[in-house]
């Protein structure tokens, strides 16, 4: 494909859950502890699934999906719970290793040509990372449209923060507005302002 080719509506976002204290997943990578958050409609679900085309994850997350395949519940063992069909791109050093999975594509790649290449094969949908490693790197070159953040009830005090950056880097974002029907959730939609380091 080339790169003429992009869409240049397709924005790509960076979708989370976040605990009270800032984790995306607990030790371990677990993530039963998602189970726990207020429940949004299906109607709000399928809503928030619809526009995503592609979904960029990180090799660590698949990898404990995989290991956590039957312990996960419904919420936690597929994107969106299950509504949601695309394509996957696992990003990874080591591609071959999992090439026999059908339901993912594995790339090396640096986030640049990760992204450019999603974006072409979501052709003017969204491109959806749910790795925060990728969603830093992403910010790092300003790649990012959108952040879409839920709140869950729970401290975790350990695990994947949402953005980890040794020494600190501030990074502003602007409130769009909440996330109608994702109340319960703290459902907040924000857009970059600026990066400055």
């Amino acid at each position: 494909m080339s790169s003429s080719s992009a869409p240049t509506t397709s924005r790509v976002t960076w979708g989370f859950t976040a605990s009270l204290d800032g984790f995306l997943t607990g030790p371990d990578h677990d993530m039963s502890w998602l189970e726990a958050c207020p429940r949004m409609d299906e109607s709000v679900i399928a809503r928030l699934a619809a526009p995503v085309g592609v979904i960029l994850s990180g090799r660590r997350g698949y990898d404990a999906a995989r290991a956590q395949a039957d312990e996960r519940g419904e919420l936690t063992a597929e994107a969106y719970g299950g509504a949601w069909s695309g394509i996957e791109i696992v990003l990874t050093h080591r591609p071959q290793e999992i090439a026999d999975d059908p339901a993912i594509t594995a790339l090396d790649a640096d986030v640049v040509e990760a992204v450019r290449w999603a974006r072409e094969l979501a052709a003017g949908s969204d491109v959806q990372i749910i790795s925060a490693d990728i969603a830093r790197q992403a910010l790092e070159h300003d790649l990012l449209d959108e952040l879409q953040m839920f709140t869950a009830p729970v401290m975790l005090g350990d695990g994947t923060r949402v953005f980890d950056v040794p020494g600190g880097r501030l990074v502003e974002w602007e409130l769009v507005g909440p996330i109608a029907g994702a109340e319960a959730g703290l459902g907040r939609i924000y857009r970059p302002r600026r990066v400055r380091t």
